[in-house]
């Protein structure tokens, strides 16, 4: 979920810190992902290698050479594998891949967010994670009112999918809008760029 203060869901700086590999010390997470690889027989002298697979846009391959480059530290080497557009969402339902990134929308509202990226065979649960426990947490999630109580479930889920690595998130990106001084009446939404474009009051003093 969008962290505060933009979301209004996400996780708090103090849980989010608890989660695995989250901790503010940079150091200790890479040691202790080193340590991880050593006991599955990895090290500095036997790395292990993979591709990467992304979209060939800059938005995706960006960030998965900065991937690449993180994973560096803890005995894994990436190979970058752009993939065009036409086929990049194919090779993902196919699974055709060993570790691809992808862009996900956190959206002002979690629930359908919850269902569509986590739920058991979900439309766009690319990676096909499927717990029943976390199934029961989105149900549970949605029914629910009022957001003092929702919250604590939502945080619950976000908790189990960084525990069972379902999706690892690498970062958050913010988008801005810009708009000429002459646009009148338009409202910027804050946590999401694709709510807002009615524009039926949106009218230009030129």
């Amino acid at each position: 979920m969008q962290p505060p203060p933009e979301g209004l869901w996400g996780l708090t700086a103090d849980q989010l810190q608890q989660l695995p590999g989250h901790g503010p010390d940079v150091h200790k997470n890479r040691t202790d992902g080193r340590q991880i690889m050593q006991k599955l027989g990895y090290g500095p002298d036997h790395r292990l290698s993979i591709k990467v697979t992304t979209r060939d846009l800059h938005v995706y391959r960006d960030p998965a050479v900065l991937l690449i480059d993180q994973l560096k530290h803890v005995y894994i080497d990436g190979e970058l594998e752009l993939v065009d557009t036409a086929q990049y969402f194919p090779k993902l339902l196919r699974k055709d891949y060993t570790v691809a990134l992808n862009l996900q929308t956190s959206g002002p509202d979690p629930d359908p967010i919850r269902q569509v990226f986590y739920g058991c065979g979900a439309s766009i649960n690319w990676d096909g994670y499927c717990n029943p426990e976390v199934d029961t947490l989105i149900e549970r999630q949605s029914l629910e009112g009022d957001p003092e109580k929702r919250k604590p479930l939502l945080w619950a889920i976000e908790k189990k999918l960084a525990e069972d690595d379902a999706r690892p998130i690498i970062f958050y990106a913010k988008g801005g809008t810009c708009l000429q001084p002459w646009v009148k009446g338009l409202t910027i939404i804050v946590n999401g760029i694709f709510y807002g474009w009615r524009m039926e009051d949106l009218w230009l003093d030129k």
